[in-house]
């Protein structure tokens, strides 16, 4: 049996806040697409055109559109893109297949 020292798993005055997938709640996200799988495909999609927008800024071309929301530094696509999701900012459209 493994015991902790519950003192070695504290910072000095600090609190993790956690972003990305805690913020917005995945139960909120559900609520636009149809299912996790969906929601995956959707902000994977939009994260990807959100990265490209980055890329293509040193080079002069605006082909992709940026960030639709306030970003925070150091922001990761794919949190910027669940929050443009969770604000419905986004439409998305099934197609068959």
């Amino acid at each position: 049996m493994y015991s902790v020292d519950e003192s070695r798993l504290k910072v000095s005055g600090t609190q993790a806040a956690p972003e990305g997938i805690t913020n917005p709640p995945i139960d909120d996200l559900l609520k636009v697409a149809d299912s996790k799988y969906a929601l995956v495909i959707y902000s994977a999609k939009r994260a990807r055109q959100i990265n490209a927008y980055y890329s293509q800024l040193s080079e002069g071309l605006l082909e992709y559109v940026g960030p639709l929301v306030e970003t925070k530094p150091n922001e990761k696509p794919m949190s910027i893109a669940l929050r443009e999701i969770n604000e419905g900012l986004l439409t998305s459209t099934p197609t068959d297949g």
